[in-house]
């Protein structure tokens, strides 16, 4: 490596971890949200698979309650630093397919100040370790590409599989991989090649715990994730939000420099064909997907985080390879000088709301009710009732408030959501005798009480409200009411509705 990019990698690896130290930071002061609290409560009890997901999220929490704790900055840890080897990876990844450290760095700089990977590590989904993953794949098949050795197809498999592990959208992978080997000629001999098959056996036998979890389970998870979009349901009014969406996470100025060099990719004005080609098929295969399933049902702004790492290689090709014209070069200009400390206070400013709300008067916003603010004295006054009446469990209508009530009340305190025991199924149930005394039912205050619990019960009574606050904000209202003498199963365990819409089919 030559002294200047020597010190361009460097210089990148300590921007990096200033971009990491900014979300451990965040990390300590930001409340855990609801989805982190019911990933957590997976951590407790691993398995093959989950109802909604693959197993890595509850291994990446896992392992960092193991070193920190079961607190906020615990359960985002290894997420957070797993940004760490996503790095490595999209940098030699795109110095290998377009040949230049200067492409590398900007590369590594450009997807780290997305708020797609600057929140997707700091809250921890699914999608954290799916990021890593998909950036290591490609790293994989760049050097698939480059060393023409086969054995790196084991590698690719072993991404594929992490990828597979993660989260179901992995799946789309496959195709894109086939694509791009279908496309480029000089690639079609790897069909003839054991490597291939071998790499794809490695994903295969990763994936096999999810695959046996959900035979043992009625398929369930596949049934879910998998039926989201269905072709009689046909709302194209949700296509209308992939733009925006995708606007404010990949930041503004990064998604414009990702767009042109998506156009430039597929002008042909930078790189070899079998790079160009493959960060289209990454990207536009599960784009194109996302697209048809926009039109059937609602896309979340965080599924399109396998994308992220071609296209932030494109968008760094845009900024440093292309030569545009006058307009568009001082376009891309601005873009390349501004995009990273504009990704940065983006970030900032929305952890500063999402705690505070000071930007918004203090009233509500799009992150007050999944951001757990004002659960720890919350949890003390649910706990104070509890204790008064002698309750031996809480009980909650919801995974959510399950998972917050579980993960802020005292450790040991007997939790349990009062239906959709599916979701629950991998871990130990509350016991006879805790289920047998009084029970607290918490649910937000106006909610209908399920009959399961009006009816369930001799005895039902409201007998405290409790308030969630951000400031002066009141976020929720909490009713907690007394259940006692159940009549019967203290739970709901009708089967999911995926399982119902099965069996009645």
């Amino acid at each position: 490596m030559k002294p200047n990019e020597a010190r361009l990698a460097q210089d990148t690896a300590i921007a990096v971890c200033a971009l990491v130290v900014l979300r451990l930071v965040a990390a300590y002061w930001t409340p855990l949200t609801f989805d982190e609290a019911y990933y957590w409560m997976w951590s407790k009890a691993l398995a093959g698979g989950y109802y909604d997901h693959p197993p890595m999220v509850a291994v990446v929490i896992r392992l960092g309650t193991m070193i920190a704790g079961d607190t906020p900055f615990g359960v985002r840890l290894v997420s957070i630093l797993l940004a760490l080897p996503m790095s490595w990876a999209i940098y030699r990844a795109a110095a290998i397919l377009f040949g230049g450290s200067r492409v590398a760095a900007a590369s590594t700089i450009l997807l780290n100040v997305t708020l797609m990977a600057a929140v997707g590590t700091l809250i921890v989904t699914p999608d954290s370790p799916l990021l890593v993953a998909a950036s290591f794949l490609l790293f994989a098949l760049a050097k698939v590409l480059d060393s023409g050795r086969g054995a790196w197809w084991l590698a690719v498999g072993a991404s594929a599989g992490a990828a597979l592990l993660s989260k179901y959208t992995a799946l789309f992978f496959g195709p894109a991989i086939l694509f791009w080997l279908v496309a480029v000629p000089k690639l079609q001999h790897w069909f003839r090649s054991p490597w291939l098959y071998l790499g794809g056996l490695v994903a295969l036998g990763m994936f096999a715990p999810v695959i046996l979890w959900n035979a043992d389970h009625h398929w369930v998870s596949f049934i879910k994730q998998m039926g989201r979009a269905r072709i009689e349901d046909f709302r194209p009014v949700y296509i209308a939000e992939l733009i925006p969406t995708q606007f404010a996470f990949a930041t503004p100025l990064v998604f414009i420099l990702g767009m042109m060099g998506l156009y430039a990719l597929y002008r042909r004005r930078a790189g070899t064909m079998p790079a160009r080609v493959l960060i289209n098929t990454t990207f536009w295969t599960i784009v194109i997907y996302f697209a048809w399933h926009a039109l059937h049902a609602r896309v979340e702004a965080n599924w399109f985080a396998p994308v992220y790492p071609a296209f932030a290689i494109a968008a760094a090709v845009a900024a440093i390879q292309v030569q545009w014209g006058p307009r568009a070069q001082r376009t891309v200009d601005f873009c390349r000088r501004w995009s990273a400390p504009g990704g940065v206070v983006l970030f900032a400013l929305l952890i500063v709301q999402a705690n505070t709300g000071v930007f918004s008067a203090y009233h509500r916003d799009a992150t007050v009710r999944s951001v757990g603010l004002g659960w720890d004295d919350l949890a003390s006054r649910i706990e104070a009732v509890r204790s008064r009446t002698g309750a031996t469990c809480v009980l909650a209508p919801d995974y959510g408030t399950t998972g917050w009530l579980a993960f802020y009340l005292p450790k040991g305190t007997c939790v349990a959501q009062h239906g959709q025991r599916i979701r629950w199924i991998n871990m130990p149930e509350p016991s006879p005798a805790q289920l047998a005394g009084k029970l607290l039912f918490v649910h937000e205050f106006g909610q209908n009480v399920p009959p399961s619990i009006r009816d369930g019960f001799n005895h039902v009574e409201t007998i405290a409200e409790a308030q969630r606050t951000r400031g002066p904000l009141i976020i929720e209202t909490y009713a907690l009411d007394l259940l006692e003498g159940p009549k019967g199963d203290v739970f709901d365990r009708s089967p999911p509705p995926e399982l119902q819409e099965n069996s009645g089919s």
